[in-house]
């Protein structure tokens, strides 16, 4: 992706984004298709967007 991301305003609209698009991914799903690796990758977009949210909040927390 691209750089950093130092502006408040910008990392909310990438955690909305992101979150969008696991949002996406999961109504995508078919409950009776759905096979293990494909719920691997959601748990590891979720985990992702986690620890992104933490770098922001340490950064806040830094001011």
């Amino acid at each position: 992706m691209g750089g950093s991301i130092h502006d408040k305003k910008q990392q909310i609209d990438y955690l909305r984004n992101r979150l969008s698009l696991l949002i996406t991914s999961l109504e995508s799903m078919d409950p009776e298709d759905v096979e293990a690796a494909e719920m691997k990758r959601f748990i590891d977009m979720l985990e992702q967007v986690e620890m992104k949210a933490t770098t922001f909040k340490k950064e806040w927390e830094r001011g």
